[in-house]
């Protein structure tokens, strides 16, 4: 293990943490191939350039209007709207081609026998969310379910900062785990700790510029566990 990843390791006591919050997409779901292939689906369909996986860890951001700006769509064009329900449509398509990260069910069976208690809080539909939660076998390691009204993704916070204030909890004992600047937000929105992924949707280089606690697979948050 290299020197940071101890380092950001060694910054979360799990013995202080009481509650974990989990983003879904990108931290626990390994869905980052396909978001690359239907992004580029719809890229192809207007004659925009396609998206390398390292290009797309390099733009992705939130609220995802201005990630799809970023990568060429003129929305004084054609609408948000259209672009963002064509993708969707085509991710929830090819969904069953996306499974849990390694290690994502051993890391929330572990934390769950500490007696931590563990929630999501995600920019997917709610109605998506819960029903992907039975389908991938995770719903029972979770309290809280908290997902989007509709499929647009313009963020979490809002979301994020009521569940943190539902669970009344010291912020210091509540741990937030994403793998995006936006889950940084949250974190920060309230004061609680936290910890970044850099398998999923934005690269280890982006995550580091905002904090030291970075990691870049659930396998060292299980060496977090055992040690």
């Amino acid at each position: 293990m290299s020197t940071k990843k101890i380092a950001a390791a060694n910054l979360i006591c799990l013995k202080e943490i009481k509650h974990i919050i989990w983003d879904y997409n990108g931290t626990l779901l390994n869905d980052i191939d396909l978001c690359v292939d239907m992004i580029n689906i719809v890229l192809r369909k207007r004659g925009l350039p396609v998206l390398s996986k390292q290009h797309y860890k390099s733009v992705f951001d939130f609220p995802v209007k201005d990630y799809y700006e970023k990568i060429g769509f003129d929305f004084s064009k054609e609408s948000f709207d259209i672009v963002g329900t064509e993708f969707i449509e085509n991710y929830n398509k090819n969904l069953h081609k996306s499974k849990l990260h390694k290690h994502a069910i051993d890391v929330l069976s572990a934390i769950s026998k500490l007696g931590i208690k563990q929630s999501i809080l995600s920019a997917r539909l709610q109605q998506s969310l819960d029903k992907e939660m039975i389908e991938f076998g995770i719903k029972k390691y979770f309290s809280h379910v908290s997902g989007l009204a509709n499929h647009y993704a313009h963020g979490k916070l809002e979301n994020g900062i009521s569940l943190i204030d539902n669970l009344a909890l010291d912020p210091k004992e509540i741990l937030v785990i994403g793998d995006t600047l936006h889950d940084l937000d949250v974190a920060r929105a309230k004061g609680t700790q936290e910890l970044l992924i850099a398998g999923g949707h934005q690269s280890y280089d982006r995550l580091i510029k905002g904090s030291n606690n970075v990691i870049y697979s659930l396998q060292e948050m299980s060496e977090m566990i055992i040690n």
